[in-house]
């Protein structure tokens, strides 16, 4: 019975006819002939509640279901679906109410639909996580009235599902597409032109026009009495490591994103790219410690083994230790390795207090540090200022901009490699760094 009284709701029609049986009440006692007729209505729409509500309860005959995907892709529009199959002889009308997991803050989702007899219906819904975990969807609600939409019947599914959301696969399938692609820059990664050539040899091959004479074979071209030239390719099995900076500068936002997101989701489209290139590679992430490193590994498995490891980095307000870090590559990763180290920089003082530690870093690997604008002290920059105050703002604003640049040129006057950029252009960046590494053989 509990049951029942729980699952059991009026829709609008019923409470609109009940307002107007009282007006026709309230008539009534000024004129009296209207008093029997009001009840006859009354008893009419009793019998047609009573109707609707046994019609509704003869049978459990609708069926739903959530299907979420295997898992969620941070920052990216990630699609749910719904299918509800209407076992019914006749159309009813169907309300969903999908109680979405707290970290979307979305409370008003509704879908009315109307569903035909024996047919199943499926709709999709996209949602858009911006942290990485485990999000739990609630109950699963639909309403089923009949075409008097006088009662309703709460049927409830998939209760307490839960999806993980990692770092964003999708961006890093997307970026693997077009680094791939012949027509690469036409959607934002750079060519780069190749000077010389890097010396693990592939094969020998007849002379083309273009291909260049210094690579002339003469032995196999005499043997073959035509010009054969020796090909090379890009030195393979190289270690490529994702270094992350989990401090509390990590911590700041963009658009929705901490910036440790941002180098997580580039992280993961970067190795990506790598293992394509037939080089290891690996990852670490360090704050006060040293908190997780998967040594390089160019194994197929290895993507899958990053991205659980990505999964659970999170962020502090401790001031990361780079001391701590030096001494831990130093014992850890003996061999000569690329090293792309997300951090960030906002003055130049914090930048003097690291330097050291990444200038003896820089002796052993070839270290790129990566670090980000402030896309809104930029913009403030653009702005044409209508007072004092907000040109004294601007100018601060300028001032935090060439505090960045001058970080940069110090960092390359160190024989540091570089990479300042936007948040939101991290990931195709950061690959471009990493092919006009591999293309000018530095490694």
């Amino acid at each position: 019975m509990l049951k029942f009284i729980r699952s059991l709701y009026f829709g609008k029609r019923l409470f609109y006819a009940l307002f107007g049986i009282s007006l026709l009440f309230l008539i009534s006692f000024w004129f009296e002939p209207l008093y029997s007729i009001t009840w006859i209505i009354t008893s009419v729409l009793g019998v047609l509640v009573f109707t609707d509500v046994v019609t509704l309860y003869s049978r459990s005959l609708i069926s739903a279901d959530r299907i979420l995907p295997e898992k969620f892709s941070n920052s990216d529009e990630n699609i749910v679906e719904i299918s509800i199959l209407n076992k019914h002889v006749f159309k009813v009308y169907a309300e969903i109410i999908d109680e979405i997991p707290v970290q979307f803050q979305k409370r008003d989702f509704l879908k009315s639909l109307k569903l035909p007899a024996h047919k199943k219906n499926r709709f999709n819904y996209l949602l858009k996580p911006l942290k990485r975990g485990e999000y739990i969807f609630g109950n699963l609600n639909i309403y089923i009235s009949t075409f008097l939409k006088l009662a309703k019947r709460r049927y409830i599914f998939n209760k307490d599902q839960m999806v993980k959301v990692y770092p964003s696969f999708i961006q890093m399938k997307k970026l693997d597409f077009m680094a791939l692609d012949q027509k690469i820059d036409l959607h934002g990664i750079k060519r780069i032109r190749r000077i010389g050539h890097t010396m693990e040899f592939e094969q020998i091959k007849e002379y083309v026009r273009g291909d260049d004479v210094r690579t002339i074979n003469w032995k196999a071209t005499a043997k073959n009495n035509h010009l054969m030239v020796n090909q090379f390719q890009d030195e393979r099995s190289q270690p490529v490591y994702s270094i992350i900076d989990c401090g509390r500068m990590m911590k700041m936002p963009f658009e929705g994103l901490s910036l440790l997101d941002y180098a997580i989701n580039s992280s993961l489209a970067f190795s990506n790219v790598a293992l394509k290139k037939k080089d290891k590679v690996g990852m670490l992430s360090f704050s006060n410690k040293i908190d997780n490193l998967q040594k390089a590994s160019s194994k197929l498995s290895q993507l899958n083994r990053l991205m659980e490891a990505l999964y659970n980095v999170n962020t502090g307000f401790f001031d990361s230790d780079f001391s701590l870090l030096y001494s831990r590559l130093k014992k850890q990763i003996t061999h000569r390795s690329l090293l792309m180290l997300y951090t960030n920089f906002e003055h130049m003082s914090a930048l003097q207090r690291q330097l050291p530690y990444l200038k003896a870093i820089a002796k052993n690997h070839l270290l790129v540090v990566i670090f980000f604008e402030n896309t809104e002290m930029t913009k403030l920059t653009h702005l044409t200022p209508v007072n004092v105050s907000e040109s004294a703002h601007q100018t601060i604003a300028e001032q935090f901009v060439h505090n960045k640049l001058l970080m940069s040129k110090e960092l390359q006057r160190h024989g540091i490699q570089t990479l300042l950029t936007p948040p939101k252009d991290l990931s195709i960046n950061a690959i471009n760094k990493y092919l006009e590494i591999k293309a000018r053989g530095l490694l």
